[in-house]
């Protein structure tokens, strides 16, 4: 039996489920009228990104997967995948195209991340709640223009284009959520 009841799952937790190690993306608990609830996930698998979709009865229990996190910093992309150092022993490891997913376009060389081990192989990472970036291209606002729209597309350093207030220019330092892809707030 596991250690998890199913209705506790949450977005990001970590279980093992058929004896493989996978995140939850979204979970629903649904109870719909007088049949029995249960819960509906949207899985992805740890060790080769696969995406599956899984239905827990409400009493279901699982088992959390034991995820290990160790503090190491990016150094450099080669032709098997990014490259990352250990701060405390200076091990390298080396994360493939599969591991990296949405992060790519937001790692710069010397950042500090969060590489996430299972049993001593490594099997994601954590990027920062914000990154610091420049915009690179943004419309111009019109002054007097008072048009209802609050914010208006701009396109980051990195390639990534998020949505920004009207007073963000290009050029302009900015804090963003690389997660959502969402402007945080301006620099000062």
């Amino acid at each position: 039996m596991g250690d998890l009841q199913a209705t506790q799952l949450r977005k990001g937790t970590t279980i093992v489920f058929e004896g493989t190690p996978f995140r939850v993306l979204d979970f629903e608990h649904r109870t719909p009228g007088n049949k029995r609830g249960f819960v509906q996930t949207k899985l992805r698998n740890l060790l080769d990104g696969a995406q599956r979709e899984v239905k827990f009865a409400a009493g279901d229990f699982v088992d959390r997967a034991v995820i290990d996190t160790r503090e190491m910093d990016y150094l450099y992309e080669d032709g098997s995948g990014a490259v990352f150092m250990d701060v405390e022993n200076y091990e390298q490891v080396t994360l493939g195209e599969q591991l990296m997913r949405d992060a790519k376009p937001w790692l710069s060389e010397g950042m500090r991340i969060l590489i996430e081990m299972l049993d001593g192989n490594p099997i994601g990472l954590q990027l920062p709640k914000t990154i610091e970036m420049t915009i690179a291209e943004t419309e111009a606002v019109v002054k007097g223009q008072t048009a209802a729209r609050s914010n208006k597309p701009a396109t980051l350093e990195n390639g990534v284009a998020v949505q920004v207030p009207p007073f963000i220019n290009a050029g302009d330092r900015v804090k963003v959520d690389p997660v959502d892809n969402r402007y945080v707030e301006r620099v000062k």
